[in-house]
């Protein structure tokens, strides 16, 4: 078995971290980047297709309403 000074394990264990904070980073921004593009957020267009498959036609104010209503939903949280 190695034996090793306390303070080289502890600069290893540093290390280790270190590395493992800037992987995590960079792996958990190319998911978020791949779900955004998959998922991309609701525009007004998306709100205006989905009131036309509910058999309504939206005029701009109603669009703009619930845009806002969702962005304050979002902003709440």
């Amino acid at each position: 078995m190695v034996n090793l000074a306390w303070w080289a394990f502890t600069l290893i264990l540093l290390g280790v971290l270190i590395v493992g904070l800037i992987a995590g980073f960079f792996i958990s921004r190319t998911v978020f980047t791949k779900y955004l593009e998959k998922n991309p957020p609701v525009n007004e267009k998306m709100i205006r297709a989905m009131m036309q498959q509910m058999g309504r036609t939206p005029s701009e104010k109603q669009v703009r309403q619930v845009m806002a209503s969702m962005n304050q939903a979002k902003t709440s949280k």
